[in-house]
């Protein structure tokens, strides 16, 4: 056992030691700075494992903005342009073409039938007033004890596609699906103020009937001037008048029985 302890020592021993490095490394002129120049880099560099604060550590750019908060740089491209195009967006009225001056003007021109009509703002295919003005019939005259909401409905769709033919037929430009529906449900304002005065009284009777053919010219007079003004068919009232006035006619049939 001592034969191996004293070979262990012998095999690790040596007798290599830094001054013998350095004697060698003065023992050669030419060699002198090289050695110089390691000596002073073992000397700066810090061993493996130590510390070093983190200000002291080289950093080609320094981080001076907030946790979880970008720090504004010039060279980035802003965000300016993106804001800016979102407020140039039209809003979402507009989108959906709801216009409630155009609205307002129309109303007023259906209740007013000596009032001349703009073209250019009836020829537009607005279906929110029709909608309303369908709507409110129909709950006018549910509220008369009639439910009658696919009866209003089927009789409008069928009396739009027969009017659009008339008009294609009767008119040069022709018009749209749209403005016909646009202007016959605008023009459906009158009914409805019949439907509700049937919620009051009765119409059947001389004064109902009255009222009711009253309301029939009402309505088919506005509808008459504004497809006159918006198609340019000067002298021809009478004859959209007259298939407008059968329309409306079912309506008032619809409303006083």
């Amino acid at each position: 056992m001592s034969n191996f302890e004293q070979f262990h020592l012998d095999f690790y021993q040596s007798n290599y030691t830094i001054e013998d490095q350095e004697e060698g490394c003065n023992s050669y002129g030419s060699d002198q700075n090289l050695c110089e120049s390691r000596k002073s880099q073992t000397g700066k560099q810090p061993a493996a494992g130590a510390f070093v604060p983190s200000d002291m550590l080289p950093s080609p750019q320094s981080y001076t903005g907030q946790i979880l908060q970008p720090a504004y740089s010039p060279d980035t491209p802003s965000q300016l342009g993106y804001a800016d195009g979102f407020d140039e967006e039209p809003p979402l009225l507009e989108e959906l073409g709801i216009n409630f001056e155009h609205i307002w003007q129309k109303t007023l021109t259906v209740l007013n039938p000596m009032k001349p009509a703009d073209g250019s703002i009836m020829n537009e295919t607005d279906l929110t007033g029709p909608m309303v003005f369908c709507l409110a019939l129909g709950a006018t005259l549910l509220m008369a004890g009639k439910v009658h909401f696919g009866y209003v409905y089927g009789m409008s769709a069928i009396g739009c596609l027969a009017m659009h033919a008339l008009l294609n037929l009767m008119s040069v430009a022709g018009v749209s699906h749209g403005c016909v529906a646009s202007v016959l449900g605008y023009c459906l304002l009158p009914m409805v103020i019949l439907s509700s005065s049937a919620v009051v009284f009765s119409l059947q009777g001389i004064p109902g009937t009255v009222l009711a053919l009253f309301i029939i010219g009402w309505c088919s007079l506005s509808a008459s001037k504004i497809f006159t003004s918006a198609l340019a068919m000067e002298g021809q009232q009478l004859l959209i008048a007259y298939p407008c006035a059968l329309l409306y006619g079912l309506f008032a049939l619809l409303t006083v029985f």
